[in-house]
């Protein structure tokens, strides 16, 4: 017949008559090990997110800026139009635009036809970091 509480945690002492109840140094490094592994992988997925933003910040707003040049170049007079370059102002800082024209010779215009202009506008943000570029023809008729 067993003496004192059976609901006592039984714990093991060593030699001094301390108890051993704890967490040996083998144990610790492995549990560091693990969570500095899912912190790493944590870091890297929140770099990517970050970068993915500013990039998808960047589309959305070169894609408005395009649209907004398009109009303007569609407004203006063709024959006029040549490289050109400038910036958007206080409303978008960092926010630059080129445009560059060249004549294209196409095989299904007729020599006394119209002429065909390709017309590249590119927009960028801090000179140059992302790029966004579109070319878009017209035709020019004299």
């Amino acid at each position: 017949m067993a003496s004192g509480n059976p609901h006592r945690r039984r714990t093991a002492f060593s030699r001094r008559g301390r108890s051993e109840t704890g967490f040996t140094l083998m144990e610790v490094m492995v549990a560091m090990s693990v969570v500095a592994i899912a912190l790493m992988a944590i870091y890297r997925m929140h770099t990517q997110t970050l970068f993915m933003d500013a990039r998808g910040r960047f589309d959305t707003t070169a894609t408005l800026l395009m649209g907004q040049k398009l109009a303007d170049i569609d407004t203006s007079e063709l024959k006029d139009l040549s490289g050109d370059s400038g910036d958007f102002g206080d409303a978008n800082p960092g926010y630059a635009w080129q445009i560059q024209t060249e004549e294209v010779s196409s095989d299904q215009l007729k020599e006394d036809g119209p002429t065909l202009k390709r017309i590249t506008v590119t927009i960028s943000l801090n000179e140059e970091a992302s790029v966004f570029r579109l070319d878009t023809y017209r035709l020019l008729y004299e």
